[in-house]
C-alpha cells in the first residue's frame, strides 16, 4: 500500500503541532528537509508524523532541543547499545529534579510572603514589600 503524502497543514494537524513549529523544527535541524512538489510546496509521508510526535513528545517532557537532537541521532541507529539514551534521559531527570527544588524554594516564600499580609492598605503591603526588596522578606523570615 502507498504511503500518502501530505501537506505541512496535514503532517501539524496529525501530529498537533503548529505549522509554524514544523518550520522552526526544519530550520534547525530537529526535522530533515521535506520533499517538495514541483510547485515547491512541502510533503511529508508518515516518518515525519512520527519523528515530529516524537519530538512533540520529548519538548513535553522538557528536554532541550540539543538533547533532542542528540536522541534523534541516536534513534537512526537501532541496533546500537542504548546507554547513551540513558545519559541524556538521566541528565533531564536532574534537570526537573533541580527546577523541582527550585519551585519548592518559590513556594514557601511565596506562602511566607501571603502569610504575612494583613491585608489593610497597598501602603503597608508586606507582599509588594518582599517584592520590592528580597532582603525584607528574608529579615521576618
Amino acid at each position: 500500500m502507498p504511503v500518502k503524502a501530505m501537506t505541512i497543514g496535514g503532517l501539524s494537524k496529525a501530529a498537533g503541532v503548529k505549522v509554524t513549529t514544523i518550520r522552526y523544527y526544519e530550520s534547525i535541524g530537529l526535522m530533515a528537509p521535506p520533499d517538495r512538489t514541483e510547485s515547491g510546496q512541502r510533503v511529508y509521508d508518515h516518518s515525519g508524523v512520527e519523528r515530529l510526535i516524537f519530538i512533540r513528545h520529548a519538548r513535553e517532557l522538557g528536554f532541550p532541543v540539543n538533547a533532542i537532537r542528540e536522541l534523534v541521532a541516536l534513534q537512526v541507529a537501532p541496533g546500537d547499545d542504548c546507554a547513551a539514551v540513558d545519559v541524556i534521559a538521566r541528565r533531564q531527570l536532574g534537570e526537573v529534579r533541580q527546577r523541582l527544588k527550585r519551585l519548592r524554594a518559590l513556594e514557601s516564600e511565596l506562602k511566607q510572603m501571603i502569610a504575612a499580609c494583613d491585608g489593610e492598605k497597598v501602603a503597608s503591603c508586606t507582599i509588594l514589600a518582599s517584592l520590592a526588596d528580597h532582603e525584607f522578606d528574608r529579615a521576618r523570615g
